[in-house]
């Protein structure tokens, strides 16, 4: 198999649902392919005029009871304390900040900071608007905590973020979780969702045979 044409690219959002449900599944995958490049965008959920209070989604909370139930996905006492908060702003651009400002100390470990931040959201309760919370995963990844509070307050950490959002509307990314194949230059959906590690190596397997 020739993979030095292949790269992974991984489109999410911290505070979507789906992704904390498909994170597991991303990781066990990632864990099999080290070979493949891997690339992780924040894709821009809860921005612009979208960018309002948990209270301002209703159906949020029937959803993660259907992630729960098809992907195993556990959401935290904490986090349902939060969901019941109606003041609590879902603010896409925040979380993309942070994340930028984390990926930029270890990008190898993209997938898994990730995986992190979703954990500190739908499971601890945490708001990925919060410095703090970024000051404890920094620890929590062997990372300098002043460095990446630092980093999260600088214009290039925002503009990381943005031109993580570009990038995703311009591959053609719409919905979020979304892993894709870059082929000769070809994106192409390999999966997200429910999708399971088996049945992603199927997907691969059959685009690169």
């Amino acid at each position: 198999m020739n993979q030095n044409n292949l790269n992974l690219i991984y489109v999410w959002d911290a505070y979507c649902g789906w992704c904390y449900g498909f994170s597991k599944t991303l990781r066990a995958f990632r864990e099999t392919h080290p070979e493949l490049p891997l690339t992780v965008l924040s894709g821009g959920l809860f921005t612009g005029e979208r960018k309002q209070p948990i209270s301002a989604y209703p159906h949020i909370a029937e959803a993660n009871n259907r992630i729960s139930q098809l992907t195993g996905a556990e959401f935290g006492a904490g986090y349902q304390r939060l969901l019941a908060n109606d003041d609590f702003i879902l603010d896409s651009e925040a979380a993309a900040t942070g994340f930028a400002a984390l990926r930029f100390f270890a990008p190898e470990r993209a997938v898994y900071l990730a995986s992190a931040m979703q954990h500190a959201f739908y499971f601890e309760g945490k708001s990925l608007s919060d410095t703090e919370t970024y000051r404890e995963l920094a620890v929590a990844f062997d990372l300098d905590p002043e460095a990446v509070t630092a980093r999260m307050k600088t214009s290039s950490a925002a503009e990381e973020a943005a031109k993580d959002f570009i990038t995703a509307r311009q591959i053609g990314v719409q919905s979020y979780p979304t892993l894709l194949l870059q082929k000769d230059g070809e994106y192409i959906r390999l999966g997200g969702g429910t999708m399971t590690p088996e049945k992603l190596e199927l997907q691969l397997s059959a685009i690169i045979a």
